[in-house]
């Protein structure tokens, strides 16, 4: 079976955390249809990969913005700054 019907490649990510997560499911069910090649499994697994590893990123960076925004006695918000994760530390969960 071709490449083709794993689609996107490693270089074209979607856009938006929802396309991401339909795009992975399309992947899985690919995978689990039993139908790709050894060759296109392993490509559809690679890029399964790292768009899971671009949805963590994605909901690492949502997760520093609502923590960034701190809710004040006034019921204001305020943003507050804060450390940016250090290197080690992404991908660790």
């Amino acid at each position: 079976m071709a490449n083709k019907d794993i689609g996107l490649s490693e270089h074209e990510a979607p856009q938006d955390f929802a396309a991401t997560l339909e795009r992975l499911e399309a992947l899985v069910n690919q995978l689990e249809s039993g139908e790709l090649s050894l060759e296109d499994s392993l490509a559809a697994f690679e890029q399964g990969v790292n768009l899971t590893r671009d949805a963590q990123r994605r909901l690492d960076e949502a997760e520093l913005k609502v923590r960034a925004l701190i809710e004040q006695p006034d019921d204001s918000l305020h943003d507050m700054p804060f450390a940016e994760p250090e290197a080690g530390d992404v991908g660790e969960r």
